[in-house]
């Protein structure tokens, strides 16, 4: 019987970001995770666990193929988003376990490169069958579903379209920190507000910006740290959840599943959300980044409106800064996004940000964090805790 063990994160990395014409998904792969490895100062043949989504019929097998591994381990659950959450629960608790040394997450896309291109077109279809051919015929998009929901908590909460604004205005004064952010010119309130109509209460500025990129997370067992060039970075407490496919059996649309998953992670870490030094939040859309602020206990529910005001979520002042790398509203959306954020996480507790780096009240390095992921259109959730030293 081996004993549980901890897990690290040691190695992360994006690949080529942003606006990328000539590589192809398995390039993006690739690059990322080379990268990844190449931070942790790790040969590849330690990797024994492998998960990726989102790629090919078969993913973790094309895409290991086509890195050259032989996994013992693989993963390849698929719930959008919070994809690569409950991906590096399930990883970290592989490595407990003693069933895998080293698991490799890594996720590619080139989804702007493809529209672009002709290879497809700018509206996302999950298919029409099952649940979701009753919703289908009527026009029920991804993004009007999000939409719903938004309205549904203005109407409960009295929620303003000035305070969803808020969460891109302050996720761009975080991009404009970031270099790798594709858009850093800072925006307004009036700005957001005077955009294009996309779906009711949505205007453009408060949808994610389409980009290409790829990211990769190495997870190793404890007794591998000491031979990684990079400090570790532990994970303290995952949580899990699922909510519903079809928006009919979806109980309240002003609480999301993270509302589960959030509190699974910070029991099993043993740590509260007010000690909490910053958060990466999904944010396909601004409501996300409120209700998501709401349900993992950041604040109240129906307080969310509030609370993103006065500029709390901002990493020069802000009280929790959250999406310090400016998020999928202004830095990257590729798709499944949740990866981003584990990465940018990782990279603020070691604190190698540079001018977007998060500091505490006494100017000293943030010691936890946690990554939620979202998935579908608040269907799934995954919560992941974060921690140092």
């Amino acid at each position: 019987m081996v004993a549980r063990r901890k897990a690290a994160v040691v190695g992360v990395a994006l690949s080529d970001c942003g606006r990328v014409d000539d590589a192809t998904p398995y390039a993006l792969h690739a690059q990322a995770a080379r990268r990844a490895l190449a931070d942790a100062g790790l040969d590849r043949s330690l990797v024994d666990g492998f998960a990726s989504a989102g790629l090919g019929t078969l993913a973790p097998v094309e895409v290991a193929e086509y890195l050259g591994l032989r996994p013992t381990w693989v993963d390849s659950t698929s719930v959008g988003g919070s994809t690569w959450e409950v991906m590096a629960a399930h990883a970290a608790d592989a490595i407990a376990a003693g069933h895998a040394r080293a698991v490799l997450l890594v996720y590619g896309s080139t989804a702007r490169a493809d529209v672009r291109a002709g290879r497809r077109t700018g509206t996302l279809s999950f298919g029409t069958r099952g649940p979701m051919q009753f919703e289908v015929p009527y026009g029920h998009t991804l993004i009007a579903k999000y939409a719903m929901a938004a309205r549904r908590h203005m109407i409960e909460y009295g929620t303003t379209i000035e305070q969803l604004a808020e969460v891109a205005v302050q996720a761009r004064a975080n991009a404009a920190l970031n270099p790798e952010a594709m858009f850093r010119t800072p925006i307004t309130v009036e700005e957001v507000l005077a955009g294009p109509m996309i779906a009711d209460p949505f205007t453009k500025l408060h949808c994610c910006v389409r980009s290409d990129g790829g990211a990769a997370v190495l997870l190793v067992a404890q007794e591998y740290v000491r031979d990684c060039r990079t400090a570790p970075v532990w994970v303290l407490g995952h949580g899990e959840s699922v909510s519903h496919a079809a928006m009919s059996e979806w109980p309240d649309f002003t609480v999301s599943p993270a509302a589960v998953s959030g509190r699974l992670a910070f029991e099993r870490a043993g740590v509260r959300p007010s000690e909490i030094d910053f958060a990466e939040l999904y944010d396909a859309f601004t409501y996300m980044t409120l209700v998501t602020l709401e349900d993992l206990g950041f604040c109240g529910k129906g307080e969310g409106g509030a609370f993103v005001e006065k500029g709390r979520l901002r990493v020069e002042g802000g009280e929790l800064p959250v999406n310090t790398d400016g998020g999928g509203l202004s830095a990257q959306h590729p798709g499944m996004r949740g990866l981003f954020l584990l990465v940018e996480a990782v990279r603020q507790l070691r604190g190698g940000c540079g001018e977007r780096q998060v500091r505490r009240g006494d100017g000293s390095l943030p010691r936890l964090a946690v990554a939620s992921g979202t998935g579908g259109w608040f269907c799934s959730s995954g919560t992941v805790v974060l921690g140092v030293g």
